[in-house]
């Protein structure tokens, strides 16, 4: 059993809006409250809005009508507000339209937690899952072509199949070789098809494509994430989260939140993604295959790393580690991925946050040496870097670091450059190394191959397109050598 949340002070932002959300309140209503309670009637919900994306803070005065309001402890908004102050006020990792989708996948999550059955939750969503228009709250697949998805820039060319189980299948294995640079298009696509067909289906049709509309978003959601655009992977999400609870398919849905939970960890969020974490093993470890307990573990074990919660994250380790490797046969398919090997890197990434990052080389370097998979080899490289980098062994980091660089070009994975620009900030410490100066001028020459976020509004249809140079030195299966270099 995963303990409840530590008392020690948080960030404002993200408090005010898990408690909101835990309500089922609007910003609307709690400014509405807020002005009943204190007789003030010209608080407005934008004022709510910038507390929680952390533009401005309340002072004392509306901090003590935030803690009766939300029915907390006057001391918890306080001690939140005082250590927001201290580290410095700074809006969210996402932006406007991926906070509200934040809030909304958040209040889903709660309700699930109040009723780990879904019994309240299957029934009228089953009926009126996507009433007008499917994709909603800034999801969007790309404009069909001839070729299929294109979004101006028609990605990497996918065999094409149906939208079922097996076509699924497909897209999860070119997952492993390519990113979401090149996938997400083909992603939000897949979504649209099952989506057409779930609204074109009589009720009995309907129930029987409810789980592949709850595999297809949670696919999407993935690898709009992996290219660079969290706000398309939150709301693709929480589409997944509804259509597995309306399907009845709770460890579907328990790695939905843990596949956002990793989403808000990597976007700068660990308060987030720690509550996702949560419930998600919380509602369904009853029912989830070996495997999946272990991989949910994992996600509340980094989420509690990130967030300063290091002894949390060493009880979610070891009920990793009890829950057994993954047991053929026992566990879905989508967690074909899953394996010992992958379970000892994700120990060993959650190690380095937690800052022991001795025990984490040994557990890294055996998945980061797997040849064929570039994106893995790229994300828990740079993990590996910044094992050897605290431990002062920078010529071993920077050699680590430059391989993961070169398989980051090949994989197109946005996911996998976030893990090099956090080596390259702790590397910036040392520019009087020598192997630091070298990897600074590989990062120069290569920074043009690498994948980009995904530009304009949110949906993975709108990911950017590959420099032309980075996609002929991926089909080539390899980077181009940088200039001035052998």
């Amino acid at each position: 059993m995963i303990p409840s949340s530590p008392s020690g002070p948080r960030l404002l932002g993200p408090l005010l809006a898990e408690l909101r959300s835990a309500r089922g309140w609007s910003q609307q209503r709690v400014a509405a409250e807020l002005c009943a309670a204190s007789g003030v009637p010209t608080l407005t919900r934008h004022e709510v809005s910038r507390w929680e994306r952390q533009v401005r803070l309340p002072g004392d005065f509306w901090s003590a009508w935030l803690a009766t309001v939300l029915g907390v402890p006057g001391e918890l908004i306080d001690e939140a507000v005082a250590r927001s102050r201290r580290l410095g006020v700074a809006p969210a990792a996402v932006d406007p339209a991926g906070s509200r989708a934040r809030v909304a996948l958040l209040t889903l999550a709660h309700r699930w937690a109040a009723d780990p059955t879904g019994g309240t939750l299957a029934g009228p969503l089953a009926d009126t899952l996507l009433p007008a228009d499917p994709v909603a709250g800034g999801f969007r697949p790309a404009p069909e072509g001839p070729d299929g998805p294109s979004g101006g820039a028609r990605p990497r060319a996918v065999p094409d199949a149906p939208p079922d189980g097996g076509g699924l299948a497909a897209l999860r294995r070119w997952d492993d070789l390519l990113g979401g640079g090149d996938l997400a298009g083909h992603g939000a696509h897949r979504l649209h098809r099952a989506v057409r067909g779930y609204r074109l289906a009589g009720p009995a049709g309907r129930r029987r494509l409810l789980p592949v509309l709850a595999e297809s978003a949670q696919l999407a959601g993935w690898l709009a994430a992996d290219a660079g655009d969290p706000a398309g992977g939150l709301v693709a999400y929480r589409l997944a989260l509804r259509a597995a609870l309306a399907a009845g398919d709770r460890p579907l849905a328990a790695h939905v939140l843990g596949s956002a939970s990793h989403l808000l960890a990597g976007a700068g969020d660990p308060a987030g993604a720690l509550t996702l974490a949560r419930i998600g093993y919380a509602a369904g470890r009853a029912t989830a295959s070996p495997g999946l307990r272990a991989l949910l573990l994992h996600r509340v074990a980094l989420a509690a790393a990130l967030a300063g919660r290091h002894r949390a994250a060493a009880r979610a380790l070891a009920g990793a580690a009890r829950s057994g490797a993954p047991e053929p046969g026992r566990e879905p398919p989508w967690l074909y991925w899953l394996d010992e090997v992958e379970l000892a890197a994700l120990t060993g990434r959650t190690l380095v946050a937690a800052g022991r990052p001795a025990p984490a080389v040994a557990l890294l370097a055996p998945v980061v040496a797997v040849p064929g998979r570039p994106r893995r080899a790229a994300v828990y490289g740079g993990w590996l870097a910044r094992a050897h980098l605290r431990l002062g062994e920078v010529p071993e980091a920077c050699e680590v670091a430059s391989a993961a660089l070169l398989d980051a070009v090949r994989s197109g994975s946005h996911r996998a450059v976030g893990q090099l620009t956090e080596f390259r900030r702790a590397l910036a410490a040392r520019p009087s190394e020598p192997a630091a100066r070298r990897y600074a001028e590989l990062l120069g020459a290569a920074r043009a191959y690498l994948p980009g976020p995904a530009p304009g509004r949110s949906g993975p249809g709108r990911a950017r397109r590959a420099h032309p140079a980075r996609r002929a030195a991926r089909r080539g299966g390899g980077a181009p050598p940088p200039a001035g270099t052998d």
